[in-house]
């Protein structure tokens, strides 16, 4: 038969639209809702074309006296609903109505009265699944719900309007930032989740090792096969002895090999016997340690281990190769913050750029920002109006302020002395204002919200308050770094120009109080064939909070974790 494409089922035929489209999902026996409901004309073209459909029932109600009901559908495919009429001859309609219920249902679309707001709805006429929902029960019904109370209901959250809306947008940012790299010539390079570095020099990281697990397991065994005693041990050495004995006795009387061969083999198990108990001697309960401390020599890398705070400077090795590469997966910080700004797991895009400058990586950074702008308004603006109703009604002309404005650029010193002079004038911050501060989030959003009402890109860091690894610049005291700061969240984005001198990146990790051990194969990209390079990170929950306006960063990431939370 060869592998021939299956034909559509016969009732469905007829859902090939006159522009040569088809409305069926191309693989899912239905047509997804945005494919109906969010055509230009809101979907009324498609009247009379016969479909299926299947989502979750938002809201449903029985008229006429429960001659019918209808029903507001919808599959996550869009923010709108599909308005779907069941008779009560098709279905049970006490079943449909409720909240949470899954159905897949067959019928003709037809216009509805004048009046009425939808555009086109579903006349049922067979109903060929339903996943019934107990309304006493369920967690999600239609009233309106706080995002704290959803964040308990993590794995049913996502048939909320918001947290499914938050989704499609996500999912838009994480492919417009595929195709700006991608559009401009960048390799995407996978980095490792486990890392032997600390990329940020902050120790707050979450080590991997498997050292509890394995003395956990020990301790169990130990309990259920006791180690041998000393008597054990001796009693085995005796054997030992006595067997090599019996050897050398046959060798002295000329036996036969087959007695010798006989002996030996049983020298032999005596033997290996002897190191099996000399080994179950050795084993103590709990974490093994040398010299007083742990030793993760017999860790399962052999060394310490952590999951990544950034993926920085592992792609940096591929940026000193290929030239142009980013890098875009999960980091993790054991930080026990509870602050609205704070994850333990969240995602970072970190691209890095071989033979580019600070003034590139700060061009680099905006025209990507803009991009992602420019992208939710172009595939994302229903998700975006629905932002705007419920959480931020200035969002979608902030993305359009952003997609169209030059960024400012001020030094770091000059972003001081503007703070100084909104002090003098009479501003308060929590935080004094002086030269040599990493700037609190109140100082960044004061610039970029009151000062210049547009983002800003800081540049020129003090040495002291940045990483080891940014290059330093000719007063010696401050590094190429740059920071871009954007209303509503502050720093969106942090990079830098990296230090390609050999001596000067070892004398910087010197002055930090870090190992120069773990850092030798990052030297070695200075050491042979060093180039000058750049890079930058964005947090791309950040990202998220700033488009749509939500308030705290764990409504933006599907399975949030956070000192004391990690569901799921």
């Amino acid at each position: 038969m060869g592998d021939q494409a299956t034909p559509p089922a016969p009732e469905l035929a007829e859902m090939a639209i006159s522009d040569g489209h088809s409305l069926k999902h191309p693989f899912s026996d239905r047509a997804p809702v945005r494919s109906i409901v969010c055509r230009p004309d809101g979907g009324a073209g498609l009247a009379g074309q016969r479909v299926r459909a299947g989502g979750w029932v938002k809201t449903g109600r029985e008229q006429g006296k429960g001659s019918f009901a209808f029903l507001e559908v919808n599959d996550g495919s869009c923010p709108a609903n599909l308005q779907v009429i069941v008779d009560a001859g098709v279905a049970d309609l006490s079943t449909l109505v409720q909240t949470g219920t899954c159905v897949l249902v067959e019928g003709l679309l037809k216009v509805p009265p004048e009046g009425t707001k939808q555009k086109i709805e579903l006349r049922v006429d067979k109903v060929l699944h339903v996943g019934p929902t107990d309304p006493a029960s369920y967690p999600i019904p239609k009233t309106k719900l706080s995002l704290e109370f959803l964040r308990d209901h993590i794995h049913l959250r996502a048939r909320t309007n918001t947290i499914s809306a938050v989704a499609r947008i996500r999912n838009a940012l994480a492919f417009a930032t595929h195709s700006f790299f991608q559009e401009h010539g960048f390799l995407y390079v996978h980095t490792p989740i486990i890392t032997t570095s600390d990329c940020e020099g902050a120790g707050e990281m979450f080590q991997a090792t498997t050292l509890i697990s394995e003395a956990e397991k020990l301790e169990k065994e130990l309990i259920l096969n006791p180690p041998p005693t000393e008597a054990d041990l001796e009693a085995a050495k005796l054997t030992v002895g006595e067997k090599g004995n019996i050897v050398s006795q046959l060798k002295a009387a000329k036996a036969t090999k087959e007695e010798i061969s006989a002996s030996v083999a049983d020298l032999k198990i005596a033997k290996e016997n002897l190191s099996r108990v000399e080994e179950r001697a050795k084993l103590k309960p709990g974490i093994p340690k040398k010299d007083g401390k742990i030793d993760y020599g017999q860790d399962f890398f052999s060394r310490q281990a952590f999951l990544t705070v950034s993926g920085q400077l592992q792609v940096e090795t591929y940026a000193c190769a290929v030239s142009s590469v980013y890098t875009f997966g999960p980091t993790f910080r054991a930080e026990h913050s509870h602050t609205s700004r704070h994850l333990a797991e969240f995602w970072m895009v970190e691209p890095e750029i071989a033979f580019a400058d600070l003034q590139d990586d700060m061009n680099c950074a905006e025209a990507y920002v803009k991009y992602m702008c420019q992208w939710l308004l172009n595939k994302c603006f229903d998700d975006m109006e629905l932002m705007a109703k419920l959480y931020d009604k200035g969002c979608i002309d902030r993305l359009r302020m952003v997609s169209s404005t030059p960024f400012e650029r001020i030094s770091y010193t000059e972003a001081v002395q503007l703070l100084e002079e909104a002090v003098r004038g009479g501003k308060e911050f929590e935080k004094n204002v002086e030269w040599g501060i990493d700037l609190a989030s109140e100082h960044e959003r004061y610039l970029t919200e009151d000062i210049f009402r547009k983002p800003v890109i800081v540049y020129n860091y003090p040495k002291g308050i940045k990483a080891f690894y940014m290059r330093l610049n000719d007063d010696s005291k401050t590094v190429a770094a740059m920071d871009i700061l954007v209303p509503k969240v502050g720093e969106l984005i942090g990079g830098s120009q990296r230090e390609e001198r050999y001596e000067v990146i070892k004398q910087r990790i010197a002055e930090m109080g870090l190992p120069i051990e773990p850092y030798e194969w990052y030297l070695d990209l200075r050491r042979y064939g060093t180039v000058k390079h750049c890079g930058f990170g964005l947090g791309f929950e950040r990202m998220i909070l700033f488009a749509t306006g939500i308030d705290n960063i764990r409504d933006v990431i599907p399975f949030p974790r956070y000192p004391g939370r990690a569901d799921l």
